[in-house]
This record gives C-alpha cells, structure tokens and sequence, in this order.
C-alpha cells in the first residue's frame, strides 16, 4: 500500500521542499509540499490536504493554521509537528540529516 505524505512550511522553498526531493523516490510513498504563507511556492490547498495521508507541518503554528483553514479535512488525519525552525537553506545538510533522523521512524517501521 503506497503512503501519501505532505510536507508543509511557510513559503516552500527550503524546508518542505527539501523533504519533498530528499523523500521523493522512496518506493511505496507520494510526496508533496506545500506552504501556507500567500507567498509560497505551492499554496497548501483542500485537494493536498484531501490527498495526503499523513501531514508533517516544520513548526506548531503551520498545524494551527491547519485546523483554523481545513479543520473540516482534517478528521482523522494525523498531523505531526517536526519542531524544525525556519532557519535552513534548501538541501541544507543538517536540514537533510534532521529530516532522515526524523522520519526514518514513519519510513521503515519496526513490525
């Protein structure tokens, strides 16, 4: 079963964009990204919301900008903060090394 995970930051172009291109060819996921800032790259919107999964959101308020716009989708749908301020460069190594250590947990569970 494939897994479908949204990464959402402020403007995605550095950190959830990395996590798209890091996580992207990983057989058995779909991986997006979104911003929520009217400035992003990729506006989060209802249809990547609807799409995704499981969401990882870099900081608390991008979960609570969330529930303020799409709370109506969000039923039943694990959102997971990451805590990873907005102080990296795109593909930033310690970014990269941040995200693997991370999500290594929702990529490869333990059975």
């Amino acid at each position: 079963m494939v897994s479908n995970f949204l990464f959402i930051c402020s403007r995605n172009k550095w950190r959830s964009k990395t996590a798209e291109d890091i996580f992207k060819n990983i057989e058995g996921f779909n991986v997006r990204s979104a911003g929520t800032s009217s400035s992003a790259r990729i506006k989060v919107n209802e249809k990547l919301v609807n799409w995704a999964d499981l969401i990882f959101v870099m900081e608390k308020h991008h979960k609570q900008w969330l529930n303020q716009k799409y709370s109506f989708l969000l039923n039943g749908k694990q959102i997971v903060v990451l805590d990873i301020p907005d102080e990296y460069q795109y593909m930033d190594t310690d970014l990269v090394n941040m995200l693997e250590t991370t999500l290594a947990p929702y990529l490869y569970p333990r059975p």
